[in-house]
């Protein structure tokens, strides 16, 4: 988990040095098409028609839509926002997705979680607040990705059944059709160490995406999850080394907020998913019992 971290963490970097010459949508396009020839192999082991047929299309195609406009959105911030800013208020997808597990899935929310959630948008505020410029565009686009990534979240509880090969295929796929219908907002010849450095990027985020889902096969969610905020930490060392970019400190205080909320929903989720395990053991032994 926390070299896949590490990878995107790479990703974010060389991200943000592409994004200032090249569009968002020919790092798109360029991106998936290298990691789709890294895939072929994986997606031919396990079958073209496996993977383009899966279940549950169309929970499928809106996965596939949300995680290729939140990728999408990710350039656009990094390109007028600092580094740790983005990531700062990228990691707040677990706090909305509270919110959105409780408005679209009906979810019962307990007062602790809301409670959690609540010391989560604190942090939200905090990291805005720091000047009247960090209510500007890339700043709301920001806030508006990290609901998208916590939707993505929410998509990937529903398909916890299908293959890893298949979710990244599928999610590769969206990210090269929007590439594509975003080219004619801009293209620029890359150079040949530029081109390589694009096809690199896309190569970095599929073995990303398959070291975290490799972890979250051998491990509880609950347990590998946390290592998530890790993102904020190489995002400060990053900016600095690469940027020269330091968070306020009301950034810092927010970030702070933000994973503290972060961690408590875990915990919260993990006391919550053992008591109703208990109880389904008990009710188990009961009716072993009077059988």
């Amino acid at each position: 988990m926390l070299f896949g971290i590490l990878l995107f963490s790479l990703n974010d970097v060389m991200g943000k040095w592409l994004v200032s010459t090249y569009t968002p949508g020919q790092l798109m396009l360029l991106r998936s098409a290298a990691a789709l020839l890294v895939l072929a192999p994986f997606i031919l082991r396990q079958g073209i028609r496996r993977t383009l047929r899966p279940e549950r299309p169309r929970l499928q195609l809106l996965r596939m839509a949300i995680g290729a406009t939140e990728s999408t959105l990710f350039y656009v911030c990094v390109a007028h926002l600092p580094l740790a800013d983005t990531m700062t208020l990228w990691m707040a997808a677990p706090v909305w997705a509270v919110l959105l597990a409780a408005l679209l899935l009906g979810e019962r929310v307990d007062p602790a979680r809301w409670a959690a959630a609540g010391l989560g948008f604190l942090g939200v505020a905090l990291a805005l607040a720091p000047s009247g410029a960090s209510f500007s565009p890339p700043a709301l686009l920001a806030l508006t990705g990290s609901v998208l990534f916590a939707a993505l979240l929410i998509a990937g509880r529903k398909l916890r059944g299908t293959p890893d090969v298949t979710l990244v295929a599928w999610q590769t796929f969206g990210s090269l059709l929007l590439g594509t219908a975003l080219l004619p907002l801009g293209w620029v010849m890359p150079t040949p160490r530029d081109f390589a450095l694009l096809g690199l990027l896309g190569i970095v985020a599929l073995l990303g995406h398959l070291c975290v889902t490799r972890a979250l096969k051998l491990a509880e969610a609950s347990v590998v999850a946390p290592y998530q905020y890790t993102f904020i930490i190489w995002a400060l060392l990053f900016g600095w080394l690469f940027f020269g970019d330091w968070p306020t400190p009301l950034m810092l205080c927010g970030a702070a907020l933000i994973v503290a909320a972060g961690l408590a929903l875990m915990l919260l989720e993990r006391r919550a998913a053992g008591i109703a395990g208990r109880a389904a053991s008990r009710d188990r032994s009961a009716h072993a019992g009077s059988a």
